[in-house]
């Protein structure tokens, strides 16, 4: 599960995904319930087209009663988006996103306690994060809030997530369903924003480990 990620300024998100953001965040250090850039498709468009808009991370379902819901829903386990009320709908629709991330955080607990970690691109771009959108419109003014939540994936297989996040006693060594985000590579951009599900499912996995660098973060607690 991921509570704390660094966006790119909008000069970054311009040059690496070639589409401006419109409206503006509040720093660049993310972390739930935060407003955030993220990409979709133009919504409503025929053409295959890009558009980044700034919005509320942790995902509004459109059944909510208002904006601020009172459970998480800044993550989303891919697994579960079929079943899960708040995501079906935007999975079903392919209201599908990119989440440009500069790096990310996840805490290890190897040593006993949460050590936090930084995880940023071994070739210095930042991550395409794979998310979910959703706009939720308040019914008394007609104001519309955009939301987003990042997908996770199980990684019980990858040499390097799996090691993240506190054990859960009740489980053994393998049977931790250990999570990590989802990195979209810009070649996959345009299948994963506008391909079918079926094509979008395949490229969700666990970033490949020789694109990782990663280092405790000095100092940090929150």
């Amino acid at each position: 599960m991921c509570t704390k990620y660094v966006s790119p300024d909008d000069a970054a998100i311009e040059r690496y995904w070639e589409v401006r953001p419109g409206g503006s965040w509040s720093g660049s250090e993310m972390f739930p319930r935060a407003e955030g850039p993220f990409i979709r498709r133009v919504v409503g468009d025929s053409e295959p087209r890009r558009e980044c808009i700034v919005g509320q991370w942790g995902l509004i379902p459109s059944f909510a009663q208002e904006p601020r819901v009172p459970y998480s829903t800044f993550n989303a386990r891919f697994e579960e988006l079929g079943q899960k009320a708040s995501y079906k709908v935007p999975w079903a629709r392919g209201q599908r996103c990119l989440i440009p991330a500069t790096s990310f955080d996840e805490p290890c607990w190897e040593t006993g306690r949460n050590v936090w970690w930084r995880f940023a691109r071994r070739d210095g771009a930042p991550w395409g994060l794979a998310g979910l959108w959703n706009a939720w419109v308040d019914r008394a003014t007609g104001e519309v809030h955009e939301s987003y939540t990042m997908l996770t994936v199980n990684a019980d297989a990858h040499p390097l997530m799996r090691r993240l996040h506190k054990p859960d006693p009740k489980y053994g060594p393998d049977e931790q369903d250990k999570r990590s985000v989802v990195a979209i590579a810009a070649a996959d951009v345009d299948r994963w924003l506008h391909g079918s599900r079926e094509e979008a499912a395949a490229l969700v996995v666990p970033p490949a480990l020789e694109l990782i660098e990663a280092a405790p973060v000095a100092g940090r607690r929150r």
